[in-house]
């Protein structure tokens, strides 16, 4: 891959870069939108890496945000806010797995040499116009290859997330993980159990969004180990969902859900939010009931029942095998688009009275007036014509 004379770079990272070499400190772009740029992909989110340790980096800049700063990065905020990430050239002096303690005053070089991947290992100069590919990774992206930067056990063992990264990267891009890249991520993956369970969940979620084809994340994950350990509710190991989840939106929790026996299980252990774990719990309890499209009052009823619920298993449809519903589930889409476009009555603020007319009306204050009003919903679903006030407070 022959590199470009020039990348676009944003005016701000710019700037930032021009008063870093302006006060003497070597400054490079580096990361994902080097790689992306090179791929076509248009991001322009780029990073700095720099000489300057992080407290002249604070000094050099009125607004800055500590992000990380004890392994060297700072967010540089420019005039609409927005962060741009500076980080000091470092090495890993000791590592668990899951954190390192780093060393600053290193050369670009030796921060090159620290990264996961090659194609992750291509900096540029954003005032000079140079480049930096000492692990060769433009190569690796011609070849559509996901390597890992000098010994691969080594890469894993200083960060086990970076198993998953490759995993990302290779369903994100299409890319063929190298041969030495992949066996090292199998042979190190029971090192996956300590990652923390907030760093894994979002590996997974951005993968499911950014996968060419989420089978192909899932199959990766599956073959590596990753699943065993993190997804153990995905039954089967996920082969008879493969090439249907590609079906549906890329929604990390909808996706959950479909493939998982247990889902409010898996997100519980993934420490997802309440409301998540609650979505998903909801559509693994309604994915196998669907109501007959053919009659309207059963479908006002259900959409009533799943409430802010009904529209994710409406997208679940796509992947699922229809043939074993003994009803035509296929038109029900269409027949709650009819149903919603009516504005039909389907929750108990839609009807025509109140808790308070009902009282009025003479109905005792307490359980009765929850009881009478889900009497006339269960009314109004029905045949909502009668949802008037005047036929709803005869029937009390």
């Amino acid at each position: 891959m022959k590199f470009p004379d020039r990348l676009p770079i944003p005016d701000e990272v710019l700037k930032i870069a021009q008063r870093l070499e302006e006060a003497g400190y070597e400054t490079w772009c580096v990361g994902g939108a080097i790689r992306d740029n090179l791929l076509g992909v248009e991001n322009h989110d780029f990073d700095l890496t720099t000489a300057a340790p992080p407290e002249d980096v604070r000094r050099l800049f009125k607004r800055t945000v500590p992000v990380g700063i004890e392994h060297g990065t700072v967010a540089v905020l420019d005039r609409d806010n927005r962060a741009h990430e500076v980080t000091t050239f470092r090495r890993d002096i000791r590592t668990d797995g899951r954190h390192a303690v780093v060393e600053f005053g290193v050369s670009l070089t030796d921060d090159l040499a620290r990264r996961d991947f090659t194609i992750n290992a291509i900096a540029y100069h954003p005032i000079r116009h140079e480049w930096r590919d000492p692990f060769k990774g433009a190569e690796d992206l011609a070849k559509k290859l996901i390597r890992s930067v000098g010994d691969a056990n080594w890469r894993f063992q200083e960060d086990y997330l970076r198993i998953l990264r490759a995993l990302r990267f290779s369903a994100r891009f299409e890319f063929r993980i190298h041969g030495a890249t992949l066996e090292a991520a199998k042979a190190n993956a029971q090192g996956l159990s300590q990652l923390s369970a907030e760093r894994v969940r979002e590996e997974w979620f951005k993968g499911i969004r950014t996968a060419g084809r989420v089978s192909k994340l899932l199959a990766l994950w599956i073959d590596v180990g990753a699943a065993r350990i993190w997804l153990p509710e995905i039954p089967g190991n996920g082969k008879g969902e493969r090439g249907k989840v590609d079906k549906l939106p890329r929604d990390p929790v909808l996706v959950t859900a479909f493939l998982a026996s247990d889902p409010a299980s898996l997100l519980t252990r993934l420490k997802s939010s309440n409301k998540d774990i609650e979505r998903a719990r909801a559509i693994g309890e309604w994915r196998d009931t669907y109501p007959d499209p053919r009659h309207l009052p059963e479908v006002r009823k259900w959409l009533s029942q799943a409430g802010e619920y009904a529209d994710d298993l409406l997208a679940l449809l796509p992947g699922l095998d229809l043939s074993r519903f003994p009803i035509p589930v296929s038109r029900l889409p269409k027949v709650v688009e009819s149903i919603r476009a009516a504005q039909d009555p389907l929750t108990l603020k839609d009807l025509a009275v109140t808790g308070d007319d009902l009282i009025a009306a003479g109905v005792r204050p307490g359980p009765e007036v929850g009881e009478t009003l889900a009497r006339l919903l269960a009314d109004v679903l029905e045949d909502p014509t009668h949802n008037t006030r005047e036929r709803l407070l005869a029937r009390v």
